[in-house]
C-alpha cells in the first residue's frame, strides 16, 4: 500500500514540532525539506525521530560526486529513511550518494528527483519548451537512477501511466509530490494529481505540502488523505 509523507515546510524547529503535534501519531514519514533543514539543520531529524517519525530528507543534492558522497553519509548517519539528489546531477553523482549511503550502513534510500512539478513542457529552458519533453527526459532519467544503484525517483503522479507503459510490467519506485484534493488551489504547481489519482497510478509515496499543512485542521485533513489513499489501495487491488 502506498505510504504518506507530509513535508513540514515551516521556518523553525518551533513550528515543525507544533505541526508535529497538531497530526497526531500516525504512520506518516516526516519530509524535512530546505526551508526547515537551512533553518534547523540535523537538529530538526533528530527531534522528529526522536519523536517516533520517520524521516525523508528532501535537499535535493546536485553537485560534483565527491561533496554529494560526503553530504550523503552524513544524513546517512541521522537515520534518514529516504534522501533525495537530482538526476540531471548525472549517473556518476547519483552512484557516489549511493556510496556514501551504503559506507555507514543503515537503511537510507537514495531517490533521484525528476523534472519538477513546478514545471511542465511549457516553462523549461528555451530550447527545449515541449509538451512532451517531461517524457522524454523523464524514462531515461529512471533508467540511469536505477543503473546507478538508486531506489527509485520523485516524480509527478501524472507521468506514472507513460513510465509504467514502457517498463513492460517491471516495478519501480516512485515518490509523487504535487498531490492536492479535488478542487484545491494548484498555487505554485503545474502536474498535480489527487491522492487517490496518485495511488492507483502506483505512486509508493505520495508527498502532501499544503493540503494537510495550511488546512484549518491539519489532523483531519491528514485522516480524510488516509482515507482516500485506503480506498484507491482496495480499488487496485479489487
Amino acid at each position: 500500500m502506498a505510504e504518506i509523507a507530509v513535508a513540514y515546510d515551516v521556518g523553525t524547529l518551533e513550528q515543525a514540532l507544533e505541526l508535529d503535534h497538531k497530526l497526531g501519531e500516525g504512520p506518516e514519514i516526516a519530509k524535512v525539506g530546505l526551508e526547515l533543514f537551512t533553518a534547523a539543520g540535523p537538529e530538526a531529524v533528530r527531534a522528529l525521530s526522536e519523536r517516533g517519525r520517520r524521516v525523508f530528507l528532501d535537499l535535493k543534492l546536485h553537485d560534483i560526486p565527491n561533496t554529494v558522497r560526503g553530504a550523503a553519509a552524513a544524513a546517512a548517519r541521522l537515520g534518514v529513511e529516504l534522501l533525495t539528489v537530482h538526476a540531471f546531477g548525472g549517473r556518476e553523482m547519483v552512484a557516489a550518494a549511493v556510496e556514501g549511503v551504503s559506507s555507514v550502513g543503515g537503511d537510507t534510500r537514495i531517490i533521484a528527483v525528476t523534472v519538477l512539478t513546478s514545471l511542465d513542457g511549457y516553462n523549461l529552458p528555451p530550447g527545449l519548451a515541449s509538451p512532451f519533453w517531461p517524457m522524454m527526459v523523464i524514462p531515461a532519467q529512471l533508467a540511469m537512477a536505477e543503473s546507478a544503484g538508486a531506489a527509485g525517483i520523485v516524480c509527478s503522479a501524472a507521468d506514472l501511466p507513460g513510465l509504467k507503459a514502457g517498463r513492460r510490467g517491471k516495478p519501480f519506485f516512485a515518490v509523487t509530490p504535487g498531490i492536492r484534493p479535488a478542487g484545491m488551489e494548484r498555487d505554485d504547481q503545474k502536474r498535480v494529481t489527487t491522492v487517490g489519482e496518485a495511488v492507483a497510478a502506483g505512486a509508493a509515496v505520495v508527498v502532501l505540502g499544503r493540503a494537510v499543512t495550511s488546512a484549518l485542521d491539519p489532523r483531519a485533513a491528514l485522516a480524510e488523505a488516509r482515507r482516500e489513499c485506503a480506498e484507491a489501495a482496495v480499488a487496485l487491488q479489487g
